[in-house]
């Protein structure tokens, strides 16, 4: 199983440029608030982090290497969702995030 985790995190490193702002979604990052989240997508675009990565682990999670990598490590809970849905539930954070920061009723 470490075999695979390795493999899995050899090939998301990869993708991931020197430059880029990575939040890893792991069960043991902090977890944030909707607004505690938008104010730091905020900060980041304000400081010119313009190349935002948001890496999902499969359902082994996500290598040391990948995590050691990552800027930030971000939790949606302790529990494990299907890849699909949990792309779709952070999707929705990303855009409501945007939302909060220009000031959009969608939020509530």
């Amino acid at each position: 199983m470490e075999n695979v985790k390795a493999k899995e995190g050899q090939r998301i490193l990869e993708k991931i440029k020197d430059r880029d702002y990575v939040y890893a979604l792991a069960i043991l990052g902090k977890e944030r608030s909707s607004e505690e989240f938008a104010a730091e997508i905020d900060k980041l675009t304000t400081y010119g982090h313009s190349d935002i990565d948001f890496v999902i682990g499969g359902s082994l999670g996500l290598s040391p290497e990948v995590l050691k990598r990552a800027d930030t490590q971000i939790s949606f809970g302790r529990f494990t969702l299907p890849h699909q849905l949990m792309r779709l539930v952070l999707s929705e954070q990303v855009y409501r995030a945007f939302m909060i920061n220009v000031g959009s009723p969608y939020h509530k």
